[in-house]
């Protein structure tokens, strides 16, 4: 399973819609994600990967492939290390 299938399940899961929705192109806002529901996302991925993602960071995220593009890049640079 790839990380981005792995992020989809999550938020499919949190947010109750059917992952088959979610794309890359997706907001969260297009998904109907309240603001809880992206912070319940954004801690079950730190805790899935291993990795933290600061305020600041997240929210910078315009849309799901945001989301996936910085948890890829930040889980190649913990496993390079």
């Amino acid at each position: 399973m790839t990380i981005e299938e792995q992020i989809r399940d999550i938020v499919a899961k949190i947010t109750r819609v059917d992952k088959s929705i979610i794309t890359r192109e997706s907001t969260f806002k297009e998904i109907k994600a309240d603001s809880l529901d992206v912070v319940q996302a954004l801690v079950a991925v730190e805790e899935t990967f291993g990795i933290e993602i600061p305020d600041e960071e997240a929210q910078q995220f315009k849309n799901f492939g945001d989301f996936v593009s910085y948890v890829e890049n930040h889980v190649t640079q913990t496993e390079k290390v």
